[in-house]
């Protein structure tokens, strides 16, 4: 299965840095580039494992995807419940570990795999690239995020009710 990765060294806490990849609404619009929109289904009002979210992609995608961890400060896992029909299987998490004070090195990651399964060598290889670009844009977006001030206020609201 395929893993594309990206990292990035951000200027708050690990709880800070948690809190805003997890913003939603309009802090997390300001700054996640692949959102169009997302929210809770289910009747959930805020994440936790088993949790499900509807994400609208910017180029209009679906995709239900399900909290298979959520371990703040320090980790978060998805898995795709449902999504586009190219998809076989798609995951997602987030690694924080504090680098001295005040930083924290964000670690995003997905796997996946393709189908149907006789296209997926091809299609996973393309796949690949597409997918770094993107977790690439995500996390310089995520760093963005971390030093703006509406997301931060966002983000330490949220922090502050866990």
């Amino acid at each position: 299965m395929p893993v594309v990765e990206s990292r990035v060294l951000v200027p708050v806490s690990p709880d800070i840095a948690f809190a805003v990849s997890q913003t939603t609404g309009e802090a997390r619009l300001r700054w996640d580039p692949f959102i169009r929109r997302q929210r809770f289904i289910g009747g959930a009002t805020a994440p936790e494992t088993g949790v499900q979210t509807l994400t609208v992609h910017r180029l209009g995608f679906r995709m239900v995807s399900e909290y298979v961890s959520y371990r703040p400060p320090s980790t978060v896992g998805m898995k795709m419940v449902t999504g586009p029909w190219f998809f076989a299987k798609l995951g997602a998490g987030w690694r924080f570990a504090e680098d001295g004070p005040g930083r924290t090195v964000a670690v995003w990651r997905y796997n996946f795999s393709c189908r149907p399964r006789w296209l997926a060598p091809l299609a996973e290889r393309i796949g690949s690239m597409i997918l770094q670009r993107d977790i690439d844009r995500r996390i310089r977006g995520f760093a963005r995020g971390c030093s703006d001030r509406v997301v931060l206020e966002a983000a330490r609201a949220s922090a502050g009710n866990e």
